[in-house]
C-alpha cells in the first residue's frame, strides 16, 4: 500500500522520559489527509477487507515484507477487536527531524496503519474517536521506558454504503523505533508495535 508521508505535529501532552513518547491530534481542517473505505488506486492498489477476509493477509506486500507488521493487523482485525486496518506501509529512513532528536540515534523504522471502529455507529462519532485516542496514550504512558515513539491522528473517512457516501473518521496510527543501525531501529518499532497492539487488546476488552 502506498506509503504516507511523515509528518510531525505538536503534542497535546508534554514528552516523558518513562514510557513510550506518544501523542495524538485532530486533522479536520479542508487540506487534511482523508481516506476513501474502500478504496482503490490507478496502478492496482486497493482495500482488502481483512477483517471479514483474514485469508487475503497473504497478498499483502506489506505483510510478507515485515512480518511484525503482519501479526500486527492479524491481531487489529480478530474478531475480539473493536477495530480493523484500511491501510499500512512500513520502512526505514535515516532522516530525523527536531522530535527525534531526543532519542539520539542515527536510524529509524517506522510504519503507519489506518485504524477504523468495526461498529457502524462508532466509525460516524467523534466523541467515541477522541476518547479511544486519549485512552490508548494513557495506557502507552504506563508501558517502561523504550526508545520509540507513536502518534495517533483523527482525519476524515468518506464511508461508501450503497449508493451513499456518508462523512465519518478513521485514525491513523503511526510507529516508530530508534537505534544506532537499520536493525536495532526495527527491534525497537517491533517492541512498540506490540505494546500498541495489546492496548487495542485491552481496549477491545473493556468495550
Amino acid at each position: 500500500m502506498r506509503r504516507r508521508v511523515e509528518r510531525r505535529r505538536l503534542r497535546h501532552s508534554p514528552p516523558r522520559q518513562d514510557s513510550v513518547q506518544a501523542d495524538f491530534a485532530v486533522e479536520l481542517a479542508a487540506e487534511d489527509e482523508t481516506l476513501e473505505l474502500p478504496w482503490a488506486e490507478g496502478d492496482g492498489l486497493r482495500y482488502y477487507d481483512l477483517k471479514r477476509q483474514p485469508e487475503l493477509l497473504l497478498d499483502l506486500e506489506e505483510a510478507r515484507r515485515t512480518p511484525e507488521l503482519g501479526e500486527f493487523l492479524t491481531a487489529v482485525n480478530s474478531s475480539v477487536s473493536l477495530m480493523e486496518t484500511a491501510k499500512c506501509d512500513a520502512w526505514a529512513t535515516t532522516e530525523m527531524n527536531v522530535e527525534d532528536e531526543i532519542f539520539g540515534a542515527a536510524c529509524k523504522f517506522g510504519s503507519y496503519v489506518d485504524l477504523l471502529f468495526t461498529d457502524q455507529v462508532s466509525r460516524f462519532s467523534f466523541p467515541q474517536h477522541e476518547q479511544w485516542a486519549k485512552s490508548i496514550i494513557q495506557l502507552l504512558k504506563r508501558v517502561p521506558e523504550i526508545p520509540s515513539s507513536a502518534e495517533f491522528l483523527i482525519r476524515r473517512c468518506f464511508y461508501h454504503q450503497g449508493n451513499e457516501i456518508r462523512e465519518g473518521f478513521y485514525m491513523t496510527s503511526y510507529l516508530f523505533g530508534y537505534g544506532d543501525d537499520e536493525s536495532q531501529a526495527r527491534q525497537q518499532w517491533a517492541i512498540g508495535l506490540k505494546l500498541v497492539e495489546n492496548a487495542i487488546r485491552q481496549l477491545s476488552a473493556a468495550g
